[in-house]
């Protein structure tokens, strides 16, 4: 048996890609953490991150050469799920195996959005997650973004304690496109951008909207309206764009996942007011780079931000010429002219607040405020969105047809 609270969480990283770069450089953030283990199917980029940790001074990371070989080393206590969608219920059914079998001391498990790609998959998660007796953290990381806990702070304690709770919150997510082929593939992603992305923007605002303190469930989803299109990426030149940067595989001619999605959800709260989630995500924004968008309205005031209205701008003339890259903000569309720059994406996104939460929380054996039940929620709305999307109409929870329901772009040969 675990003795908690531990003075130091011993995490062991599944998954290298570009989301795992965020936690890690977070974790410097976080007090009381050691990343001491990492898998990825590729030998260099294990052994590439475990370098990289070591360089950060966040701990000695080995380089594990299976999962099998992680979840059972004695200096891992918590696993991190950062692998790509597909792979996220074969990760928790071998920590479930090796754990039930007495090989694994593993005691908390932390995984990133979304939490499943269908409803079936996410109650597994789940029910494997309980059934081993592990804490578990959903990797929402908007609900901690700075912004998201000041304002909601302010509005909850000064104007909605005064005239009455929020009843409508605005989300929107919008960058140039993915990094990685998988991303665009809907079988191996779940979808597209309203999986992606759309998971992000329906929890945020069902966070606002839920009152301090309160369960996230205290909000009952009524509701769902969705709709998707393809606006860029299936245009001729986009799609073969496509294919020369990723390879067959991404075939936007022929097999295309949506890359806009609009999403209204309606909700109730404890004494049956209606509220309205009105959610939008596209990867076909050209601007600066990724913009999050948040509004959250009230009888007698508004909440806005704008992740691109930053404080810090830097202009760059036509004859500063450099190589592209991400370094002023994530999803970066240009090296030249007027550009906001975050001078800090992992805290202003919430990565380092959600990894000091979710370390305190699973160091002193506390429930997290958000769970794999929360990701649970936020994927039966999702689904619920694509079949609104794929049928044309308004689709009203419960709805027992969600149960087993694949969105249309995510079945093999669709």
């Amino acid at each position: 048996m675990t003795m908690l609270p531990k003075q130091t969480l011993r995490v062991g990283f599944v998954g290298t890609g570009f989301i795992a770069g965020f936690h890690l450089k977070s974790m410097l953030g976080v007090r009381n953490v050691e990343v001491t283990g990492v898998y990825s199917r590729s030998p260099e980029n294990r052994n590439r991150f475990a370098e990289e940790v070591k360089a950060l001074e966040l701990g000695g990371c080995r380089a594990h050469d299976s999962l099998e070989a992680l979840v059972s080393a004695g200096d891992v206590d918590a696993i991190w799920i950062l692998s790509p969608n597909y792979t996220r219920l074969d990760v928790m059914r071998v920590l479930h195996r090796e754990i039930k079998a007495g090989r694994s001391k593993i005691f908390a498990v932390a995984c990133e959005k979304p939490l499943a790609r269908t409803l079936a998959e996410a109650r597994e998660m789940l029910q494997l997650a309980e059934d081993t007796g592990l804490n578990h953290g959903y990797l929402e990381n908007q609900v901690f973004a700075t912004p998201v806990q000041r304002g909601k702070e302010i509005i909850w304690r000064r104007a909605a304690s005064t005239t009455g709770r929020p009843y409508l919150a605005r989300a929107a997510e919008e960058h140039s496109g993915p990094h990685e082929p998988w991303f665009w593939q809907g079988d191996k992603q779940g979808g597209g951008v309203l999986s992606d992305m759309m998971c992000h923007s329906v929890e945020v605002a069902r966070h606002l909207l839920t009152a301090p303190g309160a369960p996230r469930n205290s909000l009952k989803v009524k509701a769902v309206n969705g709709t998707v299109a393809n606006l860029k990426w299936t245009r001729p030149g986009y799609a073969d764009q496509l294919r020369h940067r990723f390879g067959g595989e991404v075939d936007y001619r022929n097999r295309p996942a949506e890359d806009f999605a609009r999403a209204t959800v309606m909700l109730e709260d404890e004494n049956g007011q209606e509220l309205m989630i009105e959610a939008t995500t596209s990867w076909a924004y050209v601007g600066a780079g990724l913009r999050i968008q948040l509004e959250l309205l009230g009888p007698e005031y508004a909440l806005e931000y704008n992740s691109l209205g930053a404080g810090l701008k830097i202009f760059l003339s036509r004859a500063v010429r450099g190589s592209e890259g991400e370094d002023l903000v994530e999803k970066q569309n240009a090296e030249q002219g007027l550009m906001p720059v975050l001078e800090d994406e992992a805290g202003v996104y919430g990565y380092t607040d959600e990894n000091r939460h979710m370390v305190e929380c699973f160091r002193k054996g506390i429930k997290p405020v958000e769970t794999f039940a929360d990701g649970l929620a936020v994927v039966e709305i999702l689904m619920g969105l694509y079949r609104s999307a794929e049928i044309g109409a308004t689709l009203h929870f419960p709805a027992a047809e969600l149960e087993n329901y694949v969105p249309l772009v995510a079945r093999t040969g669709a």
